[in-house]
């Protein structure tokens, strides 16, 4: 008489959704009344926060940021409903991706450096024009090239990655605002940002049940996003002042950028962060299914990026006074805990609940690191040089994807456990990064031009 084995589905609990929306805004309506600041502070905060011309600006931006986000993460998540529809196989697939990798390598290294020196403004044009010839192509040709594609929309995602942020700083100083309210800035960036691409992930579901040709298509739908963020981007927004020429900027970016201990700590410990977090995304489904576990993997995106949302609306707290200790002293355990976590599913087989747990904390904490990095970078990195200095460093961090998606992907000789170790040892140098920029202390950086 045979046995027989019933599968049985994974289901991820509804009351963790709620769990996080309610922790989130209790987060942040509940931090004004721990904060210990001073009273000086809190009226110089308040009186900026508070201003109407502020809280205009943050709002337009952040709804062009978000719309931008919804952009970028339908393109993700159509990307892949495209290569499994056209038949690649798995290995056509890294090969792709990797094609993608290796042009934000060579080109998108650069991007940065050359959009600080002509105006960020106009890459973001670019980046709304590279969407929308996508969505035109794939609408109107029969047999669209999904090379040129993953291509072009790997260069916008690298554009993505420096020139709203370089461009809202600029335009936040350009104004007169205070420094203390680009902090708000910039964790609510990672929060709507992580909204958005729950979104573009409804969004793209939603569409892909009409067809890849109809009218409702992810492809006319793209087109509509893109086409209104231009125009919100052509006439909501003012072009950043052009430095010098390319040549001359280029000789002073290499000159200051190399010149300076802090900048090179900073940057490795973004690039050690942009390589954890690219990982985790590309092994948390194979981690997850690992020996035939089948999972609703479309109900556990949602939750993690819920749990970067929830994470980002944490800083606030760490800025609030309420523990005397210094940015980087707070980045130095957040990494530190990052790493544990990714430790943990690296060396042990897991329960698909506790893997769920585990990968959402990993997510909440690098939704507090974005934010705090970004803060960084104002307090190290001046602004002429800022969107240069970010792609600069995520090209170590390509180049390591790319031999990830080579040797782990297309050969196989690499495990998927070896992997996530060697992401979890970069957190741990970033957070070693994070030490020694402690030790080497803070001065206040100057305007390049003015020294």
């Amino acid at each position: 008489m045979g046995v027989v084995i019933d599968s049985e589905v994974w289901k991820l609990n509804p009351s963790v959704f709620i769990f996080i929306i309610v922790a989130s805004f209790l987060s942040i309506f509940v931090l004004p009344h721990f904060s210990n600041r001073t009273t000086s502070s809190i009226s110089d905060v308040n009186a900026v926060s508070s201003s109407f011309s502020f809280i205009s600006f943050q709002r337009k931006f952040l709804f062009f940021y978000s719309l931008s986000s919804v952009l970028e993460g339908l393109s993700l998540v159509y990307g892949e409903f495209e290569m499994v529809d056209i038949g690649l196989t798995k290995q056509q697939m890294i090969v792709l991706l990797s094609a993608g990798c290796l042009a934000s390598l060579i080109f998108g290294t650069f991007l940065g450096m050359i959009s600080d020196a002509i105006g960020h403004k106009k890459f973001c044009l670019l980046f709304s024009i590279l969407h929308l010839i996508m969505g035109v192509w794939k609408t109107l040709a029969a047999h669209p090239t999904v090379w040129i594609a993953n291509i072009c929309l790997s260069l916008a995602s690298s554009i993505f990655s420096f020139s709203f942020e370089t461009w809202m700083v600029l335009e936040h100083d350009k104004q007169g605002y205070r420094q203390d309210a680009l902090n708000d800035t910039f964790w609510l960036m990672i929060f709507s940002e992580s909204a958005s691409l729950i979104a573009s992930q409804v969004l793209g579901n939603w569409a892909l049940g009409y067809g890849s040709k109809s009218l409702i298509s992810p492809s006319v739908i793209t087109m509509l996003l893109a086409t209104i963020n231009l125009a919100l981007t052509a006439r909501g927004w003012s072009e950043s002042p052009a430095r010098r020429r390319l040549k001359e900027h280029r000789a002073e970016f290499f000159a200051y950028i190399f010149g300076d201990k802090r900048i090179w700590l900073l940057g490795c410990a973004q690039a050690c962060l942009h390589f954890s977090v690219a990982v985790f995304w590309i092994l948390w489904a194979p981690t997850i299914v690992a020996d035939g576990r089948e999972v609703q993997l479309g109900l556990i995106i949602p939750c993690l990026l819920g749990a970067r949302m929830l994470g980002s609306t944490v800083l606030p707290w760490t800025l609030s006074g309420l523990l005397s200790l210094r940015i980087e002293d707070y980045l130095l355990y957040e990494f530190i805990s990052a790493g544990i976590l990714l430790s943990i599913v690296a060396y042990d087989y897991q329960e698909i609940g506790v893997l769920v747990a585990l990968f959402c904390l990993f997510q909440a904490v690098a939704g507090l690191i974005l934010p705090s990095l970004s803060r960084l970078r104002t307090m190290y990195v001046p602004n002429e040089f800022r969107a240069g200095m970010i792609s600069l460093s995520l090209a170590p961090a390509n180049a390591a994807i790319l031999c990830v998606l080579i040797q782990g992907g297309y050969y196989k000789n690499i495990y998927n456990s070896s992997i996530a170790a060697f992401a979890a040892l970069g957190l741990f140098l970033a957070a070693g990064c994070m030490h020694l920029l402690k030790n080497l202390g803070k001065q206040p950086h100057q305007s390049w031009h003015k020294q």
